[in-house]
């Protein structure tokens, strides 16, 4: 139960709802994800996204009948608790927390790389604070300031896939799709690539905000989605266009180089300023999800339950948004996380494997099995596909978290 004089304010429409989801999606990661995974898939890109895209789609579907069933924050915490058991609702919620903080920190860093190389750790901690103060406002401001990034990001991707395609350097023969990689190298780099799609869920995460959640969250994550995958296999098969496989598994900034490759250097200050302004808006999403899944998570005391406080004025969740704002800026100002975008992949893959299991759960009948089904199974080997690394810490910050709830020791109250 919801405690009294604790609830959030129903103001998001479908509209508002797909662009939340819209701008987790297109964020930083198709700036940056392509590089690697074109590098462990080679010609078998194209197959990584779809299959990326695949498991993303079945974790939106699950997701989305879930949270029509549960409207209230947390996303999967809320719906592992009330389907499995206490148990793996927490994990899915630390799971989320955790891999997200991190994330967090990591597009700050990545604003900070693209605005003022120099001085990256200062920029980051400085839009950490600007986006918690936007949040802090209201729901109603984070989706509007997520309008104006969307339409920024979308306009230079696009302008990125007509100058690709409309290069003399643009080769159709480079599309070829194989298995220059192998099979491992297809799954490690859809593991990768579904880094780009992990956002859908931001709306859900948000039910408790949405107006008509049992109607309009159903239809707002696969609409986010289908739109973000549209907008990705656009820009992968023009970007991959000019340099080949191989040149863009070498690139640091594989969407600039692209266009500098395709002869207009001149747009590549444009396409970094677009890198920045995408990374800000998964950092604002990213902000919105993790205060609202700690949230839900402080409500059933597996957090301090003083962060499950609502603000009377603004109606958001501030001591959550504070102290997730403050732990993100001693990260973006002390330690640099890019590195942990693998384990955020893991942390995120093992969150929507939750989900699925969760969504197995509603309908006893073998076909509503299926999507659910495939979301798991998808999940759980993407999730093992990722580099060691990222499979190891991943395994050993899921199991700090076990053992912090065997410790605490007694059951949480509904």
């Amino acid at each position: 139960m919801t405690p009294a004089g604790s609830e959030l304010r129903r103001t998001l429409g479908l509209g508002d709802a797909a662009v939340v989801g819209l701008g987790s999606m297109i964020g930083a990661g198709i700036f940056a994800a392509l590089a690697p995974a074109a590098g462990a898939a080679g010609s078998g890109l194209l197959l990584a996204l779809a299959g990326a895209a695949v498991v993303a789609y079945c974790n939106a579907l699950s997701s989305a009948r879930l949270a029509a069933r549960y409207p209230a924050s947390g996303g999967t915490y809320v719906y592992g608790r009330e389907r499995l058991g206490e148990f793996w609702g927490y994990l899915a919620g630390w799971s989320f927390i955790v891999g997200k903080t991190a994330s967090c920190a990591a597009m700050a860093l990545t604003v900070g790389a693209y605005v003022w190389p120099e001085q990256a750790h200062t920029v980051a901690v400085a839009a950490v604070v600007a986006l918690t103060a936007v949040n802090y406002g209201g729901i109603q401001k984070s989706a509007w300031l997520t309008r104006v990034i969307v339409a920024v990001v979308l306009a230079v991707l696009a302008s990125v896939v007509v100058v690709c395609l409309g290069s003399g350097r643009s080769d159709a023969g480079r599309l070829d799709i194989g298995l220059s990689g192998g099979a491992g190298g297809v799954l490690q780099a859809a593991g990768l690539l579904f880094f780009a799609f992990a956002g859908y869920a931001r709306i859900a995460t948000l039910g408790e905000e949405v107006r008509d959640p049992r109607r309009t969250i159903p239809r707002a994550i696969p609409l986010a989605l289908g739109l973000t995958l549209a907008v990705y296999g656009c820009v992968a098969v023009a970007v991959r266009s000019v340099p080949g496989p191989v040149g863009l598994g070498q690139a640091t900034a594989p969407l600039a180089d692209a266009v500098r490759t395709a002869g207009l250097p001149g747009l590549v200050p444009v396409v970094r300023a677009g890198a920045a302004v995408a990374a800000l808006g998964s950092l604002l999403a990213l902000i919105l999800g993790v205060s609202r899944t700690t949230l839900a998570m402080a409500r059933d005391r597996h957090l301090p339950q003083a962060l499950a406080a609502v603000h009377p004025r603004f109606q958001v969740p501030h001591r959550a948004e504070l102290a997730v704002g403050a732990v993100v800026a001693v990260l973006a100002a002390t330690v640099d996380v890019r590195g942990a975008i693998g384990f955020s992949s893991f942390g995120v893959l093992v969150y929507y494997a939750v989900a699925n299991a969760s969504a197995w759960t509603l309908d006893p009948s073998r076909l509503s099995r299926v999507v659910p089904a495939l979301g798991l199974i998808g999940c759980v080997v993407l999730a093992f596909s990722l580099p060691a690394v990222s499979v190891v810490v991943g395994v050993g910050v899921l199991a700090v978290g076990v053992v912090a709830y065997g410790v605490r020791g007694q059951q949480v109250p509904r």
